[in-house]
């Protein structure tokens, strides 16, 4: 395997134009499939090394492969977190069979399309009170006003969370899923700032989970924590580590991608004129096509488990394998033309969502709705809305989980709000 200087552990890759990052992918993917890196892991002062993973194949094998290649050796980051960490922070995407796939078949049952008709419902009238917010500014910070917001009130709303803790919900998932970004850490230390962050939002949930005990209601913490039957539940502690998940991952993809895609958009004005042209036609593969390009989630780790060999080349029990799936979207082995942003590109077989497997995201649908639904309003009731400055990514310590958008400069000719009634 190709051994390479430190790239993708460098803070400075990430704080780059997608473009930028997208064509150094693109040089380490024609190269091998697999790039081997070392770094210095902040926990414990060692060096240790991990497999890039650029390639669209061997993501999808990986994804696949859950027996091999597992999720609950040293969780899904690159460095090696304490098991009770990995819990904590990571819910069931730490988690292997068949603990994950009790804790999953629990949350899913409550995660069907048909059981969150409601929430599904409910995004439109959102996405209008977040507009009804903004639209008479004529300019605002894209992130700050919609991208932001949007998403995590959906999942409030969802969750059962009163309006009056969304800034509570808010300022710890910003510091999850900052990367270490000292305009969230507040002065503090990045490990201490997470602890804090997560017993928040887990003092929430256990608040609200005890409340719904004793008064139900038709909101997703009352179907999970009220069961029907002899139906598992969640405990409480899987339960906190279930909605920092949720809190987290749950608006991390529509966040991003709302921004990423309004920036993809105002470079490729072509095929922005085509989608607002045919909204109704267009909007299922632009959003797809969105999620391809800006790829929100930026890797995932699996660890072997036993010794495979995988595209030519042997690995030993241990090795992490860093899926980066921003590479794997690009990969012209997988996809015609593949940095050409195209808002009708069909067949779309993207993992922007995760590879399949155990682990491909549970909210995929409800994420593919917000995007739908963003998008449309945004056309319809400021349709000339433009970006006016360069995307702001997070400074992270090494590579985010999320790639990040901090802000996003736009402008557009401004509108009366309609209220959702």
């Amino acid at each position: 395997m190709t051994s390479q200087p430190l790239g993708v552990t460098d803070p400075l890759f990430w704080d780059r134009p997608l473009d930028e990052r997208m064509a150094d992918f693109a040089v380490l993917r024609e190269e091998g499939p697999f790039t081997r890196y070392e770094f210095l892991n902040p926990l414990t002062d060692a060096h240790e090394e991990f497999f890039a993973v650029t390639r669209y194949a061997e993501v999808v094998e990986i994804s696949r492969n859950a027996a091999d290649f597992c999720s609950g050796q040293g969780a899904i980051s690159i460095i090696d977190m304490p098991a009770e960490a990995a819990e904590f922070f990571g819910s069931f995407i730490n988690m292997d069979d068949p603990r994950h796939a009790r804790q999953r078949g629990i949350v899913s049952r409550s995660f069907t399309p048909r059981q969150l008709q409601s929430v599904l419902d409910s995004v439109e009238a959102i996405c209008t009170e977040v507009i009804d917010d903004m639209c008479d500014k004529g300019e605002v910070d894209l992130v700050e006003a919609i991208s932001q917001p949007f998403p995590l009130l959906v999942i409030c709303d969802m969750m059962g969370i009163p309006r009056s803790e969304f800034s509570t919900v808010l300022d710890a998932t910003n510091v999850i899923l900052g990367g270490g970004d000292p305009e969230f850490l507040d002065g503090k230390d990045l490990v201490p700032a997470l602890f804090d962050a997560g017993l928040t939002l887990t003092a929430l949930m256990n608040e609200m989970a005890a409340e719904r005990r004793a008064n139900p209601t038709d909101d997703l913490t009352s179907k999970l924590v009220n069961a029907e039957g002899d139906e598992d539940m969640l405990t409480a502690e899987e339960l906190g580590s279930f909605f920092i998940l949720l809190a987290v991952a749950g608006n991390d993809t529509t966040r991003t991608a709302t921004s990423l895609g309004m920036h993809l958009l105002a470079q490729n004005p072509d095929q922005r004129r085509i989608w607002q042209d045919d909204i109704d036609g267009v909007t299922p593969t632009a959003v797809e096509e969105i999620v391809r390009m800006a790829s929100p989630v930026t890797f995932m780790r699996r660890t072997v488990t036993r010794p495979p060999t995988l595209s030519g080349h042997d690995f030993d029990a241990g090795d992490r394998l860093i899926m980066f799936y921003g590479a794997a979207n690009r990969d012209p082995r997988a996809f015609d033309d593949p940095e050409r942003f195209d808002v009708r590109r069909d067949p779309n077989p993207h993992v922007g969502f995760g590879g399949p497997g155990p682990h491909f995201c549970l909210g995929a649908h409800l994420a593919r709705r917000e995007l739908a639904v963003i998008f449309r309003q945004l056309f319809t009731r400021l349709p000339d809305i433009e970006v006016t400055g360069p995307p702001v990514f997070l400074e992270s310590l090494g590579p985010p989980l999320v790639g990040g958008v901090k802000r996003l400069p736009v402008r557009f000719t401004p509108t009366a709000p309609i209220g959702t009634s």
